[in-house]
C-alpha cells in the first residue's frame, strides 16, 4: 500500500505536462439537469490532445524518462486512445515508439497511431497475446515499457484531470468516471479524496465487463471474462496497483446497461452538440438509471474521450 499513488505525484504531473496538454474545459446542460434534478458539470477530456484523457498520462510517462531510458524508445500495448496517447507524447519527446495492437481496434485510433509517427504491431486481440508481443518487442529493441495503466507514472498523469476539475468546480458533492484499466479512476479518486474528502468517488462500469464492481464488491481481484460491450475502451481488467488505489479511495462502483449507455452518449450527441465515444457516456448512463441518490447535488462526470468510428455509430 506504500507504493500508492498520492496527491502529491498528481501535482508534479501536473506541473511537468501542463504546457503539453489543454486544459479541458467543463460544460453543462440545462436540460440534463431538469432531467436528473441534480447540477451535472462534464469535464470535456474528448477536447482532450488526442482525443481523450490518456494523454495526460501518457505525456506524464514519456516526460518522466530519464535520457538514457528515452534513447531505447518506449512500447505499449492498447486498442486505442492509450496508444494514440504514447504515439503523440514520444513524437514531442522525438523518441521512437512501437506500439502493440489487437486485430480488431478501431480504425479510428490505429490511422491515428500511424498519423503520430508510432510503428504498430498487431496481435490477436487477447491480453495474454499483448503481453507476449510487447514482451517480444521489449528483447528485440530494448524499448522501455509503459503500461497502459497498472503504472504510477500513468495513474498521476490521468489524476491531473480531477486535479483541474476541482479548481474548475470546487463544491462537487460527487465525482465519477469510467472503468476499464482503472488509471482514470484510480487518479480521481486520489485525487477526489485529497481535495475534498467530502466528494464521493463513484466509478462505473458496464455490465457487460463488470471486472471492476466484482473485484471491489469481492476484496480480490478478478479478471474480465469475454467483455461485450459497446464500450471498447472499458473491456481491460484492472491491475494490481489501480485495485490497490480503488479498494482504497473509491466510495463505489456501479454498473450500467448496454442499451443505457448508448442511450446516454445520443444525448450528449445530439442535447449537448459534443462528440463522444460510449466509454465517455458510461457514468451519465448511471445517472439516467438512478443507480445513485443525486437529487438537488452537484455531480461531475469526466467524459473520458471522443474517438469514435462513425461509420460504427452504435444507434445506427
Amino acid at each position: 500500500m506504500a507504493n500508492l499513488p498520492d496527491l502529491v505525484d498528481i501535482q508534479e504531473a501536473h506541473h511537468r505536462i501542463k504546457k503539453y496538454i489543454h486544459k479541458t474545459p467543463v460544460m453543462t446542460s440545462r436540460q440534463l439537469n431538469e432531467r436528473v434534478e441534480a447540477e451535472v458539470f462534464f469535464k470535456c477530456e474528448n477536447f482532450q490532445r488526442v482525443g481523450a484523457f490518456k494523454f495526460r498520462g501518457g505525456s506524464n510517462a514519456i516526460f518522466s524518462l530519464t535520457e538514457a531510458e528515452a534513447q531505447r524508445g518506449v512500447t505499449t500495448h492498447s486498442s486505442g486512445n492509450h496508444a494514440q496517447a504514447i504515439a503523440l507524447a514520444a513524437n514531442m519527446r522525438g523518441i521512437r515508439a512501437i506500439i502493440v495492437m489487437p486485430e480488431n481496434a478501431p480504425k479510428v485510433k490505429v490511422n491515428a497511431v500511424k498519423g503520430y509517427g508510432a510503428e504498430i504491431r498487431f496481435c490477436e486481440p487477447t491480453l495474454e497475446a499483448r503481453e507476449a508481443t510487447a514482451k517480444q518487442v521489449i528483447e528485440e529493441s530494448g524499448a522501455v515499457f509503459i503500461h497502459p495503466y497498472n503504472d504510477r507514472r500513468i495513474i498521476a498523469g490521468q489524476g491531473t484531470a480531477a486535479l483541474e476539475f476541482f479548481q474548475q468546480q470546487p463544491d462537487l458533492n460527487v465525482i465519477m468516471a469510467p472503468i476499464g484499466g482503472g488509471g482514470l479512476m484510480s487518479g480521481t479518486a486520489v485525487a477526489a479524496k485529497k481535495l475534498s474528502g467530502d466528494t464521493l468517488a463513484i466509478g462505473v462500469e458496464p455490465e457487460a465487463a463488470d471486472d471492476a464492481y466484482q473485484s471491489f464488491k469481492q476484496g480480490k481481484l478478478i479478471p474480465v471474462q469475454h467483455p461485450d460491450t459497446v464500450a471498447d475502451g472499458l473491456r481491460t481488467s484492472l491491475g494490481e496497483l489501480t485495485f490497490q488505489t480503488i479498494r482504497k479511495y473509491v466510495d463505489d462502483i456501479v454498473t450500467v446497461s448496454e442499451s443505457t449507455i448508448i442511450q446516454a452518449m445520443r444525448f450528449i450527441w445530439e442535447r449537448m452538440k459534443i462528440i463522444v465515444e460510449p466509454s465517455s457516456a458510461v457514468p451519465l448512463a448511471a445517472l439516467f438509471e438512478k443507480k445513485l441518490e443525486v437529487e438537488n447535488k452537484k455531480i461531475g462526470i469526466i467524459l473520458s474521450g471522443g474517438n469514435v468510428d462513425l461509420e460504427s455509430l452504435p444507434w445506427l
